[in-house]
């Protein structure tokens, strides 16, 4: 009887824990919820506080160098290659001779032409001779001189083209690529050699819209090369184009005469002195990220209250990533630079840390 009582009095007690143990973890779920439904109408926004900084407002571009001349030698005529004379490498002034085409067949075709011109010209002097004492008509002189043109003009195709058997070079510079081997047949157009000048190369670089008004040509313009990052080279701007491209991007190009140590092809950053030469100047800015539909909106968010509020600026420079403010803002508000697609006017936030 007593052991029946005591596992009634145990099993009494466990229940009662079960139930405090149920009800207690109840309440925790009840406070986890209310906590959740305190959050769930509320959207996660990063923030920066709004400050003055020096930036340095010269503006970078990057590019890569052309050279200044370039042109792919090509044949002016169809034949065999009989000789090479130059190779990969070699420096080349314009008029020297490359290679030179088999001209067998072409010189016999200007000794024939030589041969009509020849009898021609004894025809002509005869139909002269004969005109003046009227043994041959006005129409059978001027016939008579008109095929002496035509000889004299095909001794000059002719002439043409044994000269063409020598390919020269139409621009001074250095062999970059060799496309022909003796005894390869060419046509006319055929590429036979690459030839560029480096004695002074282009740096291509794209400026953007917000910084193209502020540069000019002959603007003497600094230039850091990746490949050689302990020199300093420096270059003057020969072309700013006169339309952008589809991203708003002017191409420029900057020419830099070149020590021997620069190549065509390597990668540099153009640095553009864009304010009277002075490298920093303190001013109020926030990130261009922060601008709701583009920094050219003016329009971004600042937390006002646990909540989102809208308002317009106006913005000066962009320096990179940083948009200037020049009214608007007087520093030390919060800017919310994500999650602006999801917020309106008043939105609640929550400012993730």
């Amino acid at each position: 009887m007593k052991k029946t009582l005591i596992y009634i009095i145990v099993a009494a007690v466990l229940v009662g824990l079960a139930g405090y143990k149920i009800v207690s973890n109840k309440k925790n779920q009840e406070k986890q919820v209310a906590e959740v439904a305190k959050q769930v109408d509320k959207i996660n926004v990063n923030v920066v506080t709004v400050k003055r900084e020096n930036i340095n407002t010269d503006y970078s571009a990057n590019g890569t160098f052309i050279p200044k001349q370039e042109m792919n030698q090509s044949s002016e005529i169809s034949g065999r290659i009989v000789s090479v004379l130059v190779k990969e490498g070699s420096r080349v002034s314009a008029g020297q001779t490359l290679a030179v085409i088999k001209k067998d067949a072409i010189e016999v075709d200007m000794t024939q032409a030589q041969n009509n011109l020849q009898n021609a010209i004894i025809d002509n002097q005869r139909y002269e001779n004969a005109y003046k004492t009227g043994g041959v008509t006005k129409q059978q002189l001027d016939n008579s001189r008109l095929q002496l043109k035509n000889m004299q003009a095909a001794v000059k195709a002719q002439g043409v083209r044994v000269n063409d058997t020598s390919v020269r070079a139409g621009i001074s510079g250095t062999v970059n690529k060799k496309m022909v081997e003796p005894g390869v047949v060419v046509s006319p157009g055929t590429s036979m050699f690459e030839i560029v000048n480096i004695n002074t190369l282009k740096l291509s670089v794209l400026v953007d819209e917000s910084q193209v008004g502020r540069i000019q040509l002959g603007q003497i313009v600094n230039i850091k090369v990746s490949a050689l990052p302990e020199d300093s080279f420096s270059g003057h701007i020969t072309f700013i184009a006169p339309k952008s491209d589809a991203s708003l991007n002017f191409p420029v190009e900057i020419e830099v005469s070149n020590n021997g140590q620069l190549k065509a092809g390597m990668y540099a950053t153009a640095v553009f002195q864009t304010n009277n030469g002075a490298e920093t100047q303190n001013m109020l800015t926030v990130p261009a990220e922060a601008f709701v539909n583009g920094v050219s909106s003016g329009q971004l968010f600042i937390v006002q209250k646990g909540t989102a509020k809208m308002i317009k600026v106006t913005t000066g420079k962009v320096y990179g990533d940083k948009v200037q403010i020049l009214s608007g803002l007087n520093g030390g508000e919060q800017v919310i630079t994500s999650g602006q697609i999801n917020l309106d006017n008043g939105s609640k936030i929550n400012i993730v840390k």
